[in-house]
């Protein structure tokens, strides 16, 4: 039977999503919660990882030079694992937002007021109203 969360541990579960959809970069407090949110993410994925290896070692060890045929979930699982394994921080994730693109919702950015332009920036639509227009300003 599982036991209640107690009230020590929900007051330190994070109540913030691990992204910065919506997150006014003026509220220092909010942002912060944010960026810890993404780290402690981080750090799971990374303990998760470190669980899995942990746990294939000790089946290599066990089986010897049967590891191939005994050992191939965990050995498949770590694998699916490993590109989240490492902790990146939150300075990339924060500073390229991209509001259609990083949002778990996944939407388009055209739809969201959004276009590329020719060097591969995204560009908002005024912009691309004044490039077809021919204004070199931009």
């Amino acid at each position: 039977m599982p036991t209640p969360e107690s009230e020590a541990f929900l007051a330190k579960k994070p109540t913030v999503p691990p992204t910065f959809d919506g997150v006014d970069y003026n509220n220092t407090h909010r942002l912060k919660a944010a960026q810890d949110s993404v780290l402690k993410e981080q750090w799971v994925k990374s303990m998760m990882n470190r669980l899995i290896r942990q746990e294939l070692q000790k089946c290599y060890y066990r089986e010897g030079v049967n590891h191939l045929e005994k050992c191939g979930k965990l050995r498949e699982r770590y694998f699916e694992t490993l590109p989240d394994a490492k902790v990146r921080g939150y300075l990339f994730q924060q500073q390229n937002y991209i509001p259609g693109q990083d949002d778990p919702a996944g939407q388009d950015l055209v739809s969201a007021g959004f276009d590329r332009r020719a060097d591969g920036v995204m560009a908002t639509v005024p912009e691309k109203v004044a490039r077809e227009k021919g204004d070199s300003r931009l």
